[in-house]
């Protein structure tokens, strides 16, 4: 069922009542429109505030442990809803702040344009003005309105830079084509009028000598911040003017029991108690909450906590404590976790199928585990602008508030999976093949090169997490969440997928990644059974062999964004966005079928049925 939609509203003190200005859904307000993202609202154009803004007196509390210690928070809040005479929401400000009116052409700041009382038009006009279709941001998340004034009198910088002429900005749109260079600015001084064209290179606002001020609209009463980073010119709804960096985890015992989520809240109390002190404690909860609590199951979650190598996310352990977070949770789908008669609050059951999958193990799968029972938090960390996060990619993290909190905005997800484990001893064999390594090292530079340009140090960039079972079982799942899609009645999109791949793993999982009521069919699980997964994997297997742009695509010395690719393609493995955990990066379809000229390079090039 569709969650009831986050209400948004202009920013303000919290006692003060605003108009609703629109409505997203509560999902949206991690992936889509966050805080510090861009939002159209009818003709209007505002920016979600910071969280420190937030009416949270209503809004949910999401417990997950694990993801909580890695975080550095107590907990997650799920993004407020409100109804016309709750005073819960999101709040938002105006921004960008240059408009134009659609009738005269004046381009100016809002505030100059004296709109009628509760509007957005223009007072001479009447006509409803139009946001700037252009902003500047820098790669460290400030954001500010375009300099129009200094683009449109840059043949004079004194006045581009003072605004000394006197004059008033005039925008419109010659209609000749689509391009920027019908877009026409001119001033009633009487420079020369100027399109935008060259407004996107790279250098443009530099070379006007325009430096970043280190704005951040999004937070109330932000002081600047000092900046060194070049700005460049952005389309107020580009993808790249807000990205979500978004950070996951799955519920696994000893967590994801009945017992852990009554107790979530009192976890900071109980870790400085001895035993006395916890069934004291227990013993007051029991009378209150009505509930019964095992002492000793509340000390074996303590225990279990004690020998977690999960820690708070710093600088120097971020990637370890990552990579322990889902060696944990490989383990756990390894061993499987039956649905226990005692706790039906259970969120993780994962079991082994009943029929025999012995049909699997020519194409070196091991036994499949079905998730039966899955839940997945997604907690919204920080966004970046101009650079996109890519694996390992070293972005800045714009903030979230300008005050620490104790929470991030997160959603959790409920469904089903199937987890897939390749046999590690034939995995080494096939990755020493020199053909095999070879091919892959071609992914692995130009994924380094990519990194190291991004970096502030080319000699701090992180290393690159290319391996030849990294692409494999990446290739893998994508393959795979195709075919499913089309044998189960998923959309794509539906489907996501989870990577187990280091020197000690070898998995995947694909579950259904959606909130909607496509996350909810119960078909996936049915997708691991081994006499349909004999059937499927086969049949993924066929389906790349044959990509509609070969031999293009098979042939293709480096594609996708960064030349991370080799063999894929739209046509063929590529998926949605939020269905990939790597941006659609690190595929290669040869190491499944391998190529023409040598089929030795694919995995299962001895297995594929004709």
């Amino acid at each position: 069922m569709t969650p009831p939609p986050a209400r948004r509203r202009r920013g303000g003190p919290p006692e003060r009542s605003f108009p609703r200005r629109g409505s997203v859904r509560r999902s949206q307000m991690i992936t889509t429109y966050g805080v510090g993202s861009l939002i159209a609202v009818d003709n209007e154009s505002f920016i979600v505030s910071g969280t420190d803004s937030w009416n949270m007196s209503e809004a949910p509390t999401i417990h997950e442990h694990r993801l909580a210690r890695l975080l550095g928070v107590r907990s997650f809040r799920l993004p407020p809803a409100s109804d016309d005479r709750s005073r819960d929401g999101v709040h938002v400000r105006r921004f960008p702040l240059w408009h134009s009116c659609p009738d005269c052409g004046t381009l100016q700041h809002v505030r100059a344009f004296n709109s009628s009382p509760g509007k957005n038009d223009c007072g001479t006009c009447g006509q409803d003005l139009v946001p700037s279709r252009f902003v500047m941001a820098c790669a460290h998340g400030h954001i500010d309105d375009f300099p129009y004034w200094k683009w449109a009198h840059r043949s004079n910088r004194r006045e581009g830079e003072t605004g000394l002429c006197g004059g008033e900005m005039r925008l419109r749109s010659s209609g000749k084509t689509a391009s920027l260079r019908s877009i026409l600015i001119s001033c009633t001084c009487g420079i020369p009028e100027v399109s935008m064209e060259g407004a996107f290179r790279g250098r443009a606002l530099s070379d006007l000598k325009v430096r970043c001020d280190g704005k951040r609209p999004w937070l109330k009463d932000a002081p600047a911040e000092n900046c060194s980073e070049a700005p460049r010119t952005l389309q107020r709804g580009s993808s790249v003017a807000w990205q979500a960096i978004v950070k996951t985890s799955l519920s696994i015992p000893p967590w994801s029991g009945g017992l852990a989520a009554r107790l979530a809240e009192h976890w900071d109390d109980l870790r400085g108690m001895d035993r006395t002190g916890i069934e004291m404690f227990l013993k007051i909860l029991t009378v209150n909450e009505k509930y019964t609590f095992a002492p000793d199951a509340v000390v074996a979650l303590l225990e279990a906590e004690k020998h977690e190598d999960v820690g708070p996310d710093g600088e120097e352990n971020k990637d370890k404590a990552y990579v322990a977070l889902r060696k944990q949770e490989y383990a756990r789908l390894r061993e499987g976790h039956p649905e226990s008669e005692a706790d039906h609050e259970e969120q993780f059951v994962c079991e082994p199928p009943r029929s025999s999958a012995a049909g699997l193990l020519p194409y070196g799968v091991a036994t499949p585990m079905l998730v039966k029972r899955l839940r997945e938090v997604r907690a919204l960390k920080a966004f970046s602008r101009v650079d996109t996060p890519d694996t390992q990619a070293d972005v800045h993290e714009a903030p979230l508030s300008l005050t620490p909190l104790t929470w991030l905005p997160a959603m959790e997800v409920q469904g089903e999976g199937v987890f897939l484990r390749l046999d590690e001893d034939r995995l080494d064999a096939w990755s020493r093949s020199t053909s095999v390594a070879a091919r892959v090292e071609r992914i692995r530079a130009n994924h380094l090169r990519r990194l190291r340009e991004r970096a502030k140090d080319p000699k701090t960039a992180p290393d690159s997490p290319a391996t030849p079972r990294m692409v494999l079982l990446h290739t893998l799942a994508h393959a795979l969440i195709n075919e499913w899609s089309l044998d189960g009645g998923y959309p794509t999109s539906a489907l996501r997928e989870r990577l187990y791949a280091d020197e000690t793993m070898a998995g995947l999982l694909i579950y259904t990644a959606t909130s909607d009521s496509a996350g909810s069919l119960g078909g996936l699980v049915a997708q691991g059974e081994p006499e349909r997964l004999t059937r499927s994997l086969p049949a993924a297997l066929r389906r790349a062999q044959w990509c509609s742009a070969d031999p293009l695509c098979v042939e293709s010395e480096a594609s996708g964004a960064g030349s991370v690719n080799l063999a894929a393609c739209h046509a063929c493995v590529l998926l949605p966005e939020t269905s990939c955990e790597l941006n659609n990066g690190l595929l290669d379809r040869a190491l499944l079928i391998g190529t023409p000229e040598d089929p030795s390079i694919g995995f299962f090039h001895d297995t594929q049925p004709l």
